[in-house]
């Protein structure tokens, strides 16, 4: 379907439709790349930062993805993606997601130095669990700007310096924003090699799980990594999903969503694993 013509379906869908079900109807109406980007777009505008939305993103996709995201986002926005995060965010959050966008990873496979990985992984060591503080500067530059090959040799290091995990260690050193988005790229970046593995996986379930649970569901996250990834890993990510938990993702989608809006998210997950 030519983009313009979706615009025009998307108009009558807003006049016609409303709530949660109109807005997962908005957002199957979207290319890929471009819901993505228009998911960025609104977490960004207006007072605040939806910091969740924009670290699940940009910490979760390839190079490739981020390239193509940043593209729809200039040719729909008429803006630089990464002059807005600049604009909305500060600190190590800023420096880290930016980072991201700028990163030169690679996103299958590649030689890997091993005293490269040992001195990565010394130098993580020494700039959070060894000293009173942290150097959060290292850990964003070795989190960011090395090859997914790499980080899991590095981290592989890490452990047997450490005696701990790095997201053992991420949690003791950093927190809030910051620490969501080095531990979204821990479980996810460093699963790039075997592209979809079972701890990618496992955050987009862990996301989907904790959308539903508890008092009240947050559908933003629920629709968007519902629609995200339903043509790339949804299939895979409910058998996941159903190993963590111990329920199904349809089953939680009963419980905590009803109507139109249920029964779409139902036709879009499938058959139960």
């Amino acid at each position: 379907m030519a983009w313009w013509k979706a615009w025009n379906l998307t108009d009558t869908l807003k006049s016609e439709l409303s709530g949660k079900f109109e807005k997962l109807m908005v957002a199957l109406m979207y290319p890929q790349y471009r819901y993505e980007a228009k998911e960025l777009h609104d977490a960004m505008k207006g007072l605040g930062t939806k910091e969740g939305v924009v670290i699940e993103i940009l910490a979760s996709r390839t190079k490739k993805q981020l390239e193509e995201i940043m593209k729809a986002y200039e040719e729909d926005y008429g803006t630089s993606l990464e002059e807005d995060i600049q604009a909305d965010t500060s600190g190590y959050l800023e420096k880290i997601l930016v980072c991201l966008l700028q990163g030169s990873r690679d996103d299958a496979s590649g030689f890997v130095d091993p005293e490269l990985a040992l001195q990565d992984a010394q130098d993580l060591y020494a700039a959070g669990e060894k000293i009173q503080g942290t150097d959060e500067m290292k850990f964003i530059t070795i989190l960011c700007t090395r090859s997914a090959t790499h980080l899991m040799r590095v981290f592989e290091e890490y452990e047997k310096i450490a005696n701990k995990s790095i997201e053992d260690s991420i949690k003791n050193e950093t927190h809030g924003s910051l620490e969501e988005a080095m531990l979204t790229v821990v479980k996810t970046q460093s699963s790039v090699l075997l592209k979809c593995t079972r701890n990618l996986h496992s955050y987009f379930a862990e996301r989907l799980y904790y959308a539903m649970k508890g008092a009240g569901t947050r559908d933003g996250t629920l629709i968007r990594n519902i629609v995200s990834r339903s043509e790339i890993d949804l299939n895979l990510i409910k058998c996941q999903f159903q190993k963590m938990y111990g329920k199904t993702l349809s089953s939680m989608i009963v419980g905590d969503t009803s109507g139109d809006y249920k029964n779409a998210l139902l036709n879009l997950v499938g058959s139960d694993p």
